[in-house]
């Protein structure tokens, strides 16, 4: 996955990140740190759409990751991977599967950390 020609995850990047999202430091959507997000299927025949950090985003969508943990595997900070991933919803190149409500039973919220640690164990 590059991003402007740098690799992400083992260099880091040369681009800003007020670039990365045009300078915008909020999300359009509302989006939990470990909210997972899912490529839709037609996404990645749409990726004449996209920037290089978006396709690398939707791509990674693949494996349904949290916000968190794109942001980690890209090598970006949080609050850009939560513009970006916010951008890609509205564009309807992912979605976000819902996260726990106040009326979440013990074992959802059991699996949700279980995901949530796997997750940061692949990292």
């Amino acid at each position: 996955m590059d991003i402007d020609n740098q690799r992400v995850g083992s260099e880091p990047s040369l681009v800003r990140p007020y670039s990365l999202t045009s300078g915008r430091t909020r999300p359009k959507v509302d989006l939990a740190l470990e909210a997972l997000v899912a490529s839709h299927p037609v996404a990645l025949e749409r990726q004449f759409e996209l920037t290089n950090i978006e396709t690398s985003i939707v791509e990674l969508c693949r494996e349904s990751p949290s916000v968190a943990e794109v942001a980690a595997r890209l090598g970006i900070p949080i609050g850009v991977a939560r513009v970006l991933v916010a951008d890609l919803i509205e564009a309807g190149h992912v979605r976000v599967s819902a996260t726990l409500k106040d009326d979440s039973s013990d074992d959802e919220r059991r699996e949700l950390i279980e995901r949530v640690l796997s997750g940061l164990r692949r990292i």
